[in-house]
C-alpha cells in the first residue's frame, strides 16, 4: 500500500515540476518581449529627439562643453591621516 502512495507522489511532484517549468518558461519569454519592446521604443525616441532626451548634462562654461553634473564613476580617493 505504501508504495502506491509514494508512485501516486512522485507522479504528483513530476506534474507541478513540469507546470512550474512551463509557467518560468513563459514568464521568460515575457520578460524578453517586453524588454524588446522598450528597447525600440527608446531607440525610436532617441531617433526622433536626435538624442538629446534622457541626457542627464547641464552647460558649464564657454564653447558648448558639458560635463555630467556629480562624480559617478571612478575610484574614491580617500584621505590619509599625516604620519608623524
Amino acid at each position: 500500500m505504501g508504495a502506491v502512495v509514494s508512485c501516486i507522489q512522485s507522479v504528483f511532484r513530476g506534474i507541478g515540476r513540469a507546470l512550474s517549468t512551463i509557467v518560468s518558461s513563459i514568464g521568460g519569454i515575457l520578460h524578453a518581449i517586453i524588454n524588446g519592446v522598450v528597447s525600440i521604443c527608446n531607440a525610436i525616441i532617441s531617433f526622433l529627439t536626435c538624442g538629446y532626451c534622457g541626457r542627464r548634462r547641464s552647460r558649464v562654461g564657454g564653447a558648448g562643453t558639458t560635463r555630467t553634473s556629480g562624480r559617478r564613476y571612478g575610484r574614491r580617493h580617500h584621505t590619509r591621516p599625516a604620519r608623524i
